[in-house]
């Protein structure tokens, strides 16, 4: 009798244990494919950018929902910029800095299929004076299936995931794309 209810405790331990929500993963944020790269060896921002801040993420807590932090999305930022060229070698070197805000991730309660939004504002400045060259707000979104995952806490971070890298890839193609002439110095891409 008591195996039995050692038993059943244990089993009830790692079901709590599974339930619980975990932080979105830096490296599944991470754009590695659909990079242009005939527009990154033409870009104006080629080996030119340094991420300054990232703010507005959250902390998981593991009692509750899967959250982006603002560690996470700027380890998953820096990457992809690196993979796109996009990066600066040197930070001291750097004509341009880059500001990010994790302005909104909008996730669902409950379902089956569960969909992510994000909106996120990256500000592009100049090395000298911080003057804004570039400052636009990109939203994306990711939609994980039963299929993806049968749990529903596993969904919500897939989800998240692959809502901030689509919202990342987003931002490297408007920032190939991006040309100092292209209006009086602030440039607001929507």
């Amino acid at each position: 009798m008591k195996s039995a209810i050692k038993h059943t405790i244990a089993i009830l331990g790692l079901a709590l244990l599974s339930a619980c929500a975990s932080p979105a993963e830096f490296q599944n944020m991470v754009v590695t494919e659909g990079i242009d790269t005939a527009a990154t060896q033409n870009s104006a921002l080629k080996d030119s950018i340094v991420v300054k801040s990232v703010d507005g993420g959250e902390e998981t807590n593991p009692l509750w929902t899967s959250e982006i932090s603002s560690q996470a999305f700027e380890k998953a930022l820096i990457a992809s910029l690196e993979n796109a060229n996009l990066l600066a070698k040197l930070d001291e070197n750097a004509p341009y800095g880059l500001r990010v805000t994790l302005l909104d991730v909008d996730q669902p309660l409950f379902g089956l299929d569960l969909t992510v939004k994000t909106r996120i504002r990256y500000e592009i400045i100049e090395k000298d004076g911080g003057k804004p060259v570039f400052d636009v707000e990109i939203p994306a979104t990711h939609t994980a299936t039963f299929g993806d995952s049968p749990f529903a806490i596993q969904r919500l971070r897939l989800a998240n995931e692959g809502s901030a890298k689509n919202n990342i890839a987003a931002f490297i193609e408007r920032a190939l794309a991006f040309s100092p002439d292209m209006s009086d110095g602030n440039v607001a891409l929507k």
